[in-house]
């Protein structure tokens, strides 16, 4: 039998009222899954992790990863459209950056719990 099945038979009523008063709204579930699935993929993660310690154009960063700059392109509108990094225009060069250090916290968070 498996152990991950609950053997009570009773439903916690109070319990289960206390997890629906805490869900979030639908609208914010649906961001925050799209959140996420940013740093599931493991060229948008190399390029957080680049740009924490600096801010980068595309062709630099297209070099540290090794791949096209279109795709890096393609993965920073992503990244963009999700507010993780930002950028700015210096001639005809944009930079990129993380928009905070709360961007760079979840990484570390992340990484200090797999690590456990």
């Amino acid at each position: 039998m498996p152990t991950d099945r609950c053997q009570c038979r009773i439903v916690h009523e109070q319990q289960v009222e206390k997890a629906r008063m805490a869900t979030l709204p639908p609208a914010e579930i649906d961001k925050l899954t799209q959140f996420f699935k940013a740093f599931a993929d493991p060229t948008r993660l190399k390029i957080l992790q680049a740009l924490q310690q600096e801010e980068m154009c595309v062709c630099d960063l297209a070099a540290f990863l090794g791949v096209s700059e279109s795709a890096v392109s393609h993965q920073l509108r992503l990244l963009r459209q999700l507010a993780l990094v930002a950028n700015r225009r210096e001639g005809p060069v944009l930079y990129y950056r993380l928009t905070d250090a709360h961007i760079s916290q979840l990484v570390l968070v992340a990484l200090e719990h797999i690590r456990e």
